[in-house]
């Protein structure tokens, strides 16, 4: 379905991104697995991809950095001559209450979550204009729809994401370049997996479903918006959340 396509993931070496990374490999992409931390799990993920028949490569890059972004996406266009899909999921958790959060909390989450969508999209958008084609899909939140006390900077961050997908969607439209978000709920991830048990009863129970989700049920939303079948979809925020935003 994805044959012969390069797929640029952030924050591809564990959780949703790695998830993201395995399913469209799996359905034929060449994948670019992004890390900024630890390349022993990028190259887990490489390894595992590779073992089923895919291909990829990995590349380290800290998405908040402006100027390594665009070094980045330059490279992958230099080595695979194209990009035709970008998943923006790389993202981090500085949770804290706000009138306790310190500025480089703030600022630390927003660079990484919102500044690093911009970044990528700024450079890979470029080519996918220059290719007329393109899907561009920015992992947001349920917390980015619904506010979460305690996550002032994330949830500011993931709605800022929601904006920056509408808007860019509205640049890219007219050259065939597609730009959608989805907004995962609570995810069976490292993210998750420190929370309590008794947070997570508690969570679970404002869920219509009644449980957390799986980091390949993400991936599936992802791959279908990557795929051709979505071609008339551009603007939107495709929730994951087992109906918790209802």
């Amino acid at each position: 379905m994805l044959d012969g396509k390069v797929a640029v993931i952030t924050g591809a070496s564990r959780g949703i991104g790695r998830a993201v990374a395995m399913k469209l490999a799996s359905l034929g992409a060449v994948v670019v697995i992004n890390y900024n931390g630890s390349k022993e799990r990028a190259e887990e993920v490489k390894q595992e991809i590779e073992a089923g028949g895919g291909s990829a490569d990995i590349y380290q890059c800290d998405v908040s950095d402006y100027g390594k972004c665009e070094t980045f996406i330059q490279d992958v266009i230099r080595e695979h001559g194209h990009i035709d899909i970008l998943v923006n999921n790389a993202g981090v958790t500085r949770d804290g209450l706000l009138m306790k959060m310190s500025e480089e909390a703030f600022d630390q989450v927003i660079s990484t979550n919102l500044k690093g969508a911009f970044n990528t999209i700024r450079f890979a958008s470029r080519q996918m204009l220059k290719q007329r084609s393109g899907r561009i899909i920015n992992m947001s939140s349920v917390v980015g729809v619904t506010g979460n006390a305690g996550q002032a900077n994330y949830a500011a961050s993931k709605a800022g994401v929601i904006g920056l997908t509408k808007a860019a969607a509205r640049e890219l439209a007219s050259r065939g370049v597609t730009v959608n978000a989805i907004a995962p709920g609570f995810i069976e991830t490292d993210m998750t997996s420190v929370l309590s048990e008794k947070v997570r009863e508690a969570t679970a129970a404002q869920i219509p479903l009644g449980t957390f989700g799986k980091p390949e049920q993400v991936a599936a939303a992802a791959a279908f918006l990557a795929s051709d079948d979505a071609g008339y979809i551009t603007g939107q925020v495709l929730h994951v959340d087992g109906g918790m935003a209802m």
